[in-house]
Order: C-alpha cells, then sequence, then structure tokens
C-alpha cells in the first residue's frame, strides 16, 4: 500500500505541473489574441471609416460620378471643382434662346426669370445633332426653371445648383452629344 501512495504522489505532481502548463498555453493564446486583434481593431477601425466617407477614393482611384449627383449630396462641392478642372481647351459654344419663365410664387404679383445661356460643346461636330435636339432642350430647361423660387435663385451657391442642373437636364437631353458646360450670360429676376 505504501508503494500505491508513493506512486499517487508523482502522478498528482504531474497533474499540477500539467495544469500549469495548460493555464500557461491558455494564458499565451489569450495574449496572442490580443496581440493580433487589437492593432487591428485600432488601425481597421479609422481606415474602414475613411473608407466609407470616401477619402481613400483618389487613393484607390474611384472616380467621381458627377452625372449622378443631386443638389444637397456630399460630393456636390467635388462635382463642382471637378466641372471648373474639366474645362481643358475651348469648345463649340451654341446660343439658346432667351427664356422667359414665371417663377413659382405663392405672392399676389408673379415673378419673372429672364435667362440668356450658352452651351459648351466638346466638339465642332456635336454642333448640328445639338441643334437638331434644341427644340427638347429648351423644354428641359422651361420645365426646371419655372419650378424655381426667388430663394432658389439667392446667392452663388443658388446659381451653382441652377448650373448644375440645367447641365444635368441638357445631358439628359442630348445623351450623343458631349457637353461640357452651361453659360448664363444674363439672367433678370423681376
Amino acid at each position: 500500500m505504501v508503494s500505491d501512495s508513493k506512486e499517487e504522489v508523482p502522478l498528482a505532481a504531474e497533474g499540477a505541473e500539467g495544469l500549469g502548463a495548460a493555464e500557461e498555453s491558455r494564458f499565451s493564446k489569450k495574449k496572442l489574441a490580443l496581440i493580433i486583434v487589437l492593432p487591428l481593431i485600432v488601425l481597421g477601425g479609422p481606415l474602414v471609416g475613411a473608407y466609407y466617407m470616401g477619402y481613400l477614393d483618389s487613393v484607390l482611384g474611384k472616380e467621381l460620378n458627377c452625372a449622378a449627383v443631386k443638389e444637397g449630396d456630399d460630393d456636390y462641392a467635388a462635382c463642382i471643382e471637378k466641372l471648373a478642372k474639366s474645362s481643358s481647351g475651348p469648345g463649340t459654344f451654341i446660343d439658346i434662346p432667351p427664356i422667359v419663365v414665371n417663377l413659382s410664387s405663392t405672392a399676389r404679383q408673379p415673378r419673372f426669370l429672364q435667362i440668356k445661356l450658352k452651351v459648351e460643346l466638346e466638339t465642332a461636330s456635336d454642333q448640328k445633332i445639338f441643334e437638331t435636339v434644341m427644340p427638347r432642350v429648351v423644354d428641359q430647361f422651361q420645365t426646371y426653371l419655372r419650378e424655381l423660387r426667388v430663394d432658389d435663385l439667392q446667392g452663388s451657391s443658388g446659381l451653382y445648383r441652377m448650373k448644375i442642373e440645367l447641365l444635368n437636364r441638357v445631358r439628359a437631353a442630348t445623351p450623343e452629344v458631349k457637353v461640357r458646360d452651361v453659360l448664363f450670360q444674363e439672367m433678370l429676376v423681376q
């Protein structure tokens, strides 16, 4: 019996050592996971946020699609800058007939907008195609301009919004023609 108890003591000692080694390996696994996961969270979180906020678009080569940008979107200001930078050389300028529309108003006295515009085309070869669809362009412009209020035309931001909207409408009316810009020649609000 004595020999049995001696055998039990070494087994118990081995079990304690095995238990300590298991705790130690579990601790090292937690430490290893912490060393790997924590930097991923600390560095990955801001990178994911920057990606979804659009800060990495220039690094990743994403191109801004200004045709789909509407007034009030986050990329609206960037599209205005892109529009200004895209004019590399003079194109062909087409006069739009003067447009006079009633502005949307709740006042008893009607308010009018008189506007003269030019449209800049990419190439001179697009001029004939554009002139054949000019009535469609004028219709698109009038439809939009009739919905404006006097408040919509206040300040330079109002004019830029109107410019972007007119540009989107002329491009929608003439998808086969490359239109660079819409230029204001005269504008009078009465």
